[in-house]
């Protein structure tokens, strides 16, 4: 029997359901990446992404080369190629791992006319630490309040042990049909805008343990001062967990096996886990507001001057164009700092959150289908959050508590200092929260 397994997120060889299910076919086994941007409900890749995407198939490719297998590269929509596929190779059975978007809807359309030509086809737990149909109210119920959602996935439930790399793969002894990686441009030129990004991130699955394996050593200890852009606290994690380079899975047992007090971080993981659930129940989040009171709010829909003050961190706000900075510049930004940058759009400037989102989706390497969108929602009022509107960062209290020797701002907006600052704060508050008001009437 021979098997195609199907990659999408999932871009590493350890616990890797599908991978290790292939790995008892004697027949061989052929690994597909499929670059699918027509098909519907999939999101084309922002220009960050694409850049991530292309070293980290370098990357799995180089893996699976060492096991003697090639990773066959095509391009187009997986309703013609998958099966296509599976006849040059003359697969016997078809494996993935599960996605928890709209894609799934494609998935399980494409699983049903693989079947009926004659096909096996199994789906295997994704990049979730739990599925979510596992974890409802007691009345069977999505939750829509982040503490009562990971008390109920942390209450009597264990994200399943990681599965080893297969140590030994047979591939198929015929030639199947492979597109050039370079030949799909994912990487940018004339101007090559990724310098930044290039000497900021390694992609693929060995440095993606190297990177948990190091914060697990040091910044763990330290991740209570997380909220502090100048210090190097954070995980890093967050683009190799977006490509799956490494499981959730994975990043939970390990961190746990250290002992230490790891609670704020797994906790994190948490979020992450809530917001794709969410968009499991609730999606596509990038398109309409979770909380349909706000879909007459009087956000401006158009981008304007200060949208593009904003994009290119002009705000005279220093911890916002800082933050804005190292986006353009390394296709990151701090966490603590996207919320207040989001607000500063959203609140102060009034412009709608999908703008800011759809410049996010584009600019950061991590950009995800659920926690991109559902992070917007959650600062802008309208997502999944118990008291969400009245929550307004004040960049300059921000700054002040978080970046308060200018560290920050210092290394990445240094002249932001000297520029006026685009709004009143004190007004333009009053005048979202009038907005709002008047909305809940």
């Amino acid at each position: 029997m021979t098997t195609l397994v199907w990659l999408r997120d999932d871009l590493r060889l350890s616990d890797n359901a599908a991978l290790s299910a292939a790995a008892d076919d004697a027949d061989g086994v052929v690994v597909l990446y499929l670059l699918d941007e027509v098909s519907e409900h999939l999101r084309p890749l922002g220009g960050a992404a694409k850049w991530w995407l292309h070293q980290s198939l370098r990357a799995l490719e180089h893996s699976l080369g060492q096991l003697g297998i090639p990773l066959v590269l095509r391009r187009g929509a997986a309703e013609e190629l998958i099966p296509a596929v599976a006849r040059a190779c003359g697969a016997d059975r078809v494996l993935w791992n599960r996605r928890y978007g709209a894609a799934r809807d494609h998935d399980t359309k494409l699983k049903t006319a693989l079947r009926q030509s004659g096909v096996v086809v199994r789906s295997y737990p994704g990049d979730l630490l739990f599925e979510p149909w596992t974890i409802a109210t007691r009345t069977g119920t999505p939750y829509q309040v982040y503490s009562a959602f990971w008390r109920a996935c942390t209450s009597g439930h264990t994200p399943a042990d990681p599965l080893p790399a297969p140590k030994q793969l047979t591939s198929v002894q015929r030639d199947i049909e492979s597109e050039s990686l370079d030949s799909w441009l994912l990487t940018p030129a004339n101007p090559d805008w990724a310098a930044g990004i290039s000497s900021r991130w390694e992609p693929g699955e060995c440095a993606a343990h190297r990177t948990l394996g190091e914060f697990l050593e040091d910044r763990v200890q330290r991740y209570s001062r997380r909220d502090f852009p100048a210090e190097e606290t954070g995980s890093e994690l967050s683009p190799h967990l977006r490509w799956g380079e490494i499981s959730p899975r994975e990043v939970w047992h390990q961190t746990l096996s250290t002992g230490g007090h790891v609670g704020m971080f797994l906790s994190e993981l948490g979020w992450r886990e809530f917001a794709k659930h969410t968009a499991f129940h609730f999606g596509p989040l990038e398109q309409r507001n979770l909380n349909a009171r706000f879909d007459t709010f009087p956000w401006i829909v158009e981008r304007n001057a200060g949208f593009d003050a904003w994009k290119f961190g002009r705000t005279g706000f220093g911890i916002v164009d800082a933050g804005m900075q190292e986006l353009w510049q390394t296709g990151f930004m701090h966490n603590r700092v996207r919320m207040i940058a989001a607000s500063l759009l959203t609140k102060n400037l009034g412009l709608d959150w999908r703008i800011g989102e759809a410049w996010f989706w584009d600019t950061l390497v991590d950009a995800d289908e659920a926690s991109n969108p559902f992070n917007w929602q959650w600062v802008a009022g309208c997502g999944a959050d118990a008291a969400p509107y009245f929550r307004i960062f004040n960049p300059d209290l921000q700054q002040k508590k978080f970046d308060p020797d200018g560290a920050y701002v210092s290394k990445w907006a240094p002249y932001s200092m000297t520029l006026p600052k685009i709004i009143d704060l004190k007004t333009t508050r009053a005048d979202a929260l009038q907005a709002y008001h008047a909305l809940v009437r």
